[in-house]
């Protein structure tokens, strides 16, 4: 199974385009072979999840699927129709390292058996994606908790960059960090106060209809994020 996430940083020309692509890319990636999964995204700040987060400059794909699958969509004209678009492009491989819960459903991110390898010459090392479908009756609550769990991830050692991600405005929503290493990411997994609250309050509160965490190493990396430089060794 091969992971990729594309994120687009696009010209203030290029959003109506970003729109209708978030509409219309969907039928091209429902008929390849192969693909097991895919998700069109939007963007944030990633400081409140709320509607004001959005960020229409930059938009993102993730695909999972066969290697022939994920091969095919990396040359189409749906990628080459964003990077065209784009002043800044992001194409990061992953695999699998850990993955708990559900997304639309489905458990998209399948551990390999085989061990993941960590390019040396990549600044990159780890990367984790959290996503939850937030309850509508709970929105409110969950933005008053949001702050305080983003300003402990900002500060966090060996945070490389972070931003949201969501497939919707409001109730679709989660997050997509680097870190430089496992270590750092579990540090404020499990031992950061305001994370370990959030946590709390999730099991208390039951914000999440569904919810999902999983972990990756970033097999290469190309382009730049937030400005970051990712190398130049992606497919």
């Amino acid at each position: 199974m091969k992971i990729t996430l594309f994120i687009w940083r696009i010209h203030t020309s290029a959003i109506p385009f970003a729109i209708l692509r978030m509409a219309l890319d969907r039928t091209y990636l429902r008929a390849v072979h192969g693909l097991t999964f895919y998700k069109l995204l939007g963007t944030g700040k990633g400081q409140s999840f709320t509607p004001r987060d959005a960020d229409l400059w930059q938009w993102g794909l993730l695909i999972v699927g066969d290697e022939q699958a994920v091969a095919q969509i990396k040359s189409s004209r749906l990628i080459q129709r964003w990077n065209s678009r784009a002043k800044e492009c992001a194409a990061l491989n992953l695999q699998t390292l850990s993955s708990h819960g559900a997304w639309a459903k489905q458990e998209p991110f399948v551990k390999s058996e085989a061990k993941p390898s960590l390019e040396t010459h990549s600044p990159l090392a780890i990367a984790a994606i959290t996503r939850a479908r937030i309850k509508w009756s709970k929105n409110i609550t969950f933005w008053r908790a949001v702050p305080p769990v983003i300003d402990a991830l900002e500060r966090a050692p060996g945070l490389i960059t972070a931003i949201g991600i969501g497939e919707a405005p409001i109730g679709l929503q989660g997050t997509f960090s680097l870190w430089s290493d496992g270590k750092s990411l579990r540090d404020f997994a499990y031992k950061s106060d305001e994370h370990n609250r959030a946590i709390a309050a999730t099991k208390e509160v039951g914000w999440y209809s569904e919810e999902l965490f999983a972990r990756f190493a970033v097999e290469s990396a190309s382009g730049s994020l937030n400005g970051i430089a990712l190398g130049n060794t992606a497919d």
